[in-house]
């Protein structure tokens, strides 16, 4: 089975126990906690993955860190489930996925906004509330600064995709010429 088959597997799997309790919120938060030390700790990373260690010195040393950090009794036996099964490496993946589920079921949606220059707060904020009436959902945006656009502003939510920029403007005129009209 794919990485990406069983990332959603254990997602959907934790959800759906966090959906039951009322604590997927929580559940997303440790996930985040656990992927972030994860990342940022190469030796942790090699010691809970690497095969090279027994099983019982990896589980201890997972089980030192979860000590530390304070995670719930759910999240632990999450963790230690994973090392398990061997699926410690793909964790990054799995916390990708259950952050998209939290998303649908909080109706909140990724926007990327690029503009050739900064945003005021003002601004950003009119075109954020613009979009989440034209779409009916909470909208988390990233601004981006591209200077080839020239002016305006791209919005892309999902595989939806809104160019208002003046180099899409210009292109279309070009397009229009090349046709004669």
């Amino acid at each position: 089975m794919s990485n990406a088959r069983l990332s959603k597997r254990y997602a959907r799997a934790l959800f759906s126990l966090g959906q039951q309790d009322g604590s997927y919120v929580k559940y997303g938060n440790e996930l985040d906690a656990f992927v972030r030390f994860y990342k940022q700790s190469a030796d942790f990373r090699h010691a809970v993955s690497s095969p090279v260690f027994a099983m019982d010195a990896r589980k201890k040393i997972l089980d030192s860190v979860l000590n530390k950090g304070g995670f719930s009794q759910m999240a632990r036996n999450f963790f230690n489930l994973l090392l398990d099964k061997n699926r410690i490496g793909s964790i990054e993946s799995i916390s990708e996925v259950y952050s998209r589920l939290v998303d649908e079921v909080s109706n909140i949606s990724n926007a990327e906004i690029i503009t050739a220059m900064p945003l005021k707060k003002e601004t950003l904020d009119r075109v954020v509330k613009t979009f989440e009436g034209l779409i009916s959902r909470t909208i988390r945006a990233e601004v981006v600064e591209d200077p080839d656009i020239i002016g305006g502003i791209i919005v892309k939510i999902g595989d939806t995709f809104w160019d208002g920029s003046i180099r899409a403007q210009i292109e279309g005129l070009r397009e229009s010429f090349k046709r004669g009209e």
